[in-house]
């Protein structure tokens, strides 16, 4: 039995980070400099589409579905490029493309024509720079483990990789929360999510407005604790106040792409060798007289052919998990408690997450270790965690008042606490011969995402529908935020079996003259899902009852995970 221990030991943590190339590092750093901008702009997108120019739910899902459709979209493109010209100019092209979008998008503008204008060319730039960087920076990480050395540690390398990437994301809603909080403070203002709305219903309609929401817009004005007496002039300041704020906040995207940019040209020479094509492969081995297996147009047919039909699969998980910036987001401003008390307040200060995650790091720590001293420092990093989340938990407030955009914190924190004891169970299940191959766990991944969002249908039961809401102006009750933070936990179990598996199953493969097409046809994938968000969108404000709109994506889902199964057979004799 304990020849069993130390070998599991042995395979899990330790051997996820030990041995892996320098330039992996390098390349997970400068993504997630990238993504923390990008997630930062991401956590407030919608509330800002709505807040400023006061489009409906369906428009800004609309909106929301078809910008981050061009963002996964587009590497499809920039694959085809960086094929011909090189993985490395692309990185760097793409990372210029989208400063200029993110310094566009943070310039306050009317709401006019000029205005939606400005918007949307910003929006152009920034899926088009991410189509050129964000494939083909994996597609180097990828090329990192073609070396035989390091072949056996291409899935634990994008389980790293795809941490740092939630290492950025987990950041990025706090620091959304923090520049809303601190640039409506200078006004003397306060966050609440119910203003906006009200507010462009009043500069619409004026007097004529329903009574029920202009007693509710009279209230939040009131309690706003301005000398403002005109509802017309606070709703006007209230808007362009909530605005710049949010404008503030894209311009975080701009400074986390400057430190992007100087890491990935600092560390350039860890992972440069990794910087080519299959073309220049082939150019290199014919120089020095190395002759290279080639796949047969058949092996070729039915790897591209297995790979694109787990592509259409993913399409229904992109669908379903990426209603966190829509119509989670939604559920969390519309029907959640803002008040967080208890032990659940603690979750929405990034800080206490992080020692959360010290906390599980050292407990992983201390099992892992097979030095004295290594578990000293693990049980000592445990002990701090534990002693500095109790001292927090005495001088924290009691409620907290949330924002919208804070849930999105959980999903990242979920991924970067988990992604150790995901390595382990599969390390361990391969050593037995039963880990599951990576179209499986795609399917597992589909079934999981059904239960998070039976969660979600269970706490919706009895609500109001979001249209009988706006008619109201609020919602007659609220529930508790635990509902929303299980469906981001188990989403997230569903997210760890599908998509640093799925980035390193189209890595291993993809023929190698298709490797960065392959990659982009991934995120292809991903941006039908993405735009198919605005379908739930759409739904939204249709009338439906709300626990109805969640009981549409358990039902693809399972469609989803029964067409993997059912073509099971197939993709695994194809990838053999």
């Amino acid at each position: 039995m304990s020849a069993n221990k130390k070998t599991f030991t042995n395979s899990t943590l330790i051997t996820m980070f030990k041995g892996q190339p320098k330039g992996l590092y390098a390349l997970s750093l400068a993504n997630t400099g990238e993504r923390f901008g990008y997630y930062t702009m991401l956590a407030i997108f919608t509330l800002f589409l709505q807040a400023k120019f006061g489009y409906t739910e369906a428009v800004t899902t609309q909106i929301y579905g078809i910008f981050l459709a061009a963002v996964y979209f587009m590497p499809f493109f920039g694959g085809i490029l960086a094929d011909k010209f090189g993985f490395g100019k692309m990185v760097t092209l793409g990372i210029f493309v989208m400063f200029a979008g993110y310094a566009l998008l943070s310039i306050p503008t009317g709401t006019g024509f000029a205005g939606q204008a400005m918007m949307f060319g910003a929006l152009t730039l920034i899926a088009c720079g991410t189509g050129l960087f964000k494939g083909n920076l994996q597609v180097l990480v990828g090329n990192l483990y073609d070396d035989p050395a390091y072949q056996s540690k291409r899935d634990n390398a994008f389980s790293i990789f795809y941490m740092a990437i939630n290492i950025g994301a987990m950041f990025a809603p706090g620091m959304a929360k923090w520049i809303t909080n601190h640039f409506l403070a200078q006004d003397g203002l306060v966050y609440n999510g119910q203003i906006p709305a009200l507010a462009h219903q009043y500069l619409e309609l004026g007097e004529q407005m329903p009574a029920e929401p202009l007693a509710k817009l009279q209230e939040l004005a009131a309690s706003m604790g301005t000398a403002i007496t005109d509802l017309g002039e606070f709703s006007r300041h209230y808007i362009e106040k909530l605005s710049t704020a949010y404008n503030m906040g894209f311009g975080v995207a701009c400074v986390s792409l400057v430190v992007s940019y100087l890491i990935y040209v600092g560390f350039r020479r860890t992972f440069k060798h990794a910087d080519v094509t299959a073309k220049q492969q082939a150019e290199a081995a014919s120089a020095s007289g190395v002759k290279t297996a080639e796949l047969t147009p058949a092996q070729t047919k039915s790897r591209i052919t297995a790979l694109m039909l787990v592509f259409a699969v993913v399409i229904f998980f992109w669908m379903a998990f990426h209603q966190n910036g829509s119509t989670m987001t939604f559920f969390a401003r519309d029907y959640t408690t803002s008040e967080a008390t208890g032990v659940t307040r603690m979750g929405f200060d990034i800080f206490n997450l992080v020692l959360v995650l010290v906390g599980v790091y050292g407990i992983v720590g201390f099992f892992q270790s097979e030095k004295g001293r290594g578990k000293l420092i693990s049980a000592a990093a445990f002990a701090v965690a534990v002693g500095a989340l109790i001292y927090r938990y005495t001088l924290t407030p009691d409620p907290v008042h949330i924002l919208p955009q804070e849930f999105q914190q959980f999903n990242p924190f979920y991924v970067v606490g988990l992604t150790p004891i995901s390595v382990a169970i599969f390390t361990a299940l391969a050593r037995k011969g039963k880990e599951p191959s990576a179209p499986r766990k795609i399917g597992l991944g589909m079934i999981i995402a059904a239960v998070g969002f039976l969660i979600l249908t269970i706490g919706s039961m009895g609500l109001m529908s979001p249209a009988e809401v706006k008619a109201a102006g609020a919602s007659d009750t609220f529930v508790s935020q635990n509902w929303l933070i299980s469906t981001y936990l188990v989403l997230t179990f569903a997210e760890l079996l599908l998509s640093p598996m799925g980035i390193s199953f189209v890595s291993k493969v993809a023929p190698p003259k298709y490797k960065g097409m392959m990659m982009g046809c991934w995120f292809a994938a991903t941006a039908i899902g993405n735009y198919a968000t605005s379908l739930i969108g759409y739904l939204w404000g249709s009338g439906m009852a709300l626990w109805m709109v969640w009981s549409v994506l358990i039902v693809l889902c399972l469609l989803s995970a029964l067409f993997i199964f059912s073509i099971m057979r197939k993709l695994e004799n194809a990838t053999a």
